[in-house]
């Protein structure tokens, strides 16, 4: 843009000026940079071209277009499944964390529409179903076996979307406080 400016005013013309001022402008949109952790999906017109990142990107204007920016790092998501019947019959409300990362950038962008959310709703419905196929007993002192069920579940459901869950925790099983006080007089009773 100075450079027009200053050509457009040596000679008199302001033709140039302006020609620098679009030229200067329609750089500033082709270029971007993307992070070290980040990936940039690049449509061209609509259709697939290319995955690029980290450093500095050079895009075509109003051809190219970014539509996502994926983030590499692991990722922390915490969910939960809320008055979940398990297989005894007992209302839980179990709170859990699942770790992930985006493996295929280009699969986690164009085989489902929002990965961020998809990956969520398919944690919580995998707790659903491992509450319901779990005893509470189980449920209260077989953690790391039920950690583990839920990661292999996981990781089958994402696996097609470039996303791999690297561990799943259950943070807290919630009984009702009814149930809490008859296994509280239970335990006090056999002791």
């Amino acid at each position: 843009v100075a450079g027009g400016a200053a050509l457009g005013f040596i000679l008199h013309q302001p033709l140039f000026a302006a020609a620098g001022a679009a030229l200067g402008f329609l750089c500033l949109l082709s270029l971007r940079i993307a992070s070290e952790w980040q990936r940039a999906i690049i449509l061209r017109l609509g259709r697939f071209d290319r995955m690029s990142g980290p450093g500095f990107l050079f895009l075509i204007p109003f051809v190219d277009t970014v539509p996502y920016w994926i983030d590499l790092r692991t990722i922390t998501t915490p969910f939960t499944a809320e008055q979940t019947l398990t297989k005894d019959g007992v209302s839980v409300d179990v709170d859990a964390v699942l770790f992930w990362r985006v493996m295929d950038p280009k699969k986690a962008a164009l085989e489902v529409q929002n990965y961020q959310e998809a990956i969520t709703w398919s944690a919580q419905t995998a707790l659903r179903d491992i509450i319901g196929e779990t005893d509470l007993a189980e449920m209260l002192t077989g953690r790391q076996k039920i950690d583990s069920r839920l990661q292999s579940m996981i990781g089958a459901r994402t696996g097609p979307w470039g996303i791999t869950a690297l561990s799943v925790e259950i943070r807290d099983v919630k009984i009702p406080a009814s149930l809490q006080n008859v296994m509280s007089m239970q335990a006090q009773a056999e002791r």
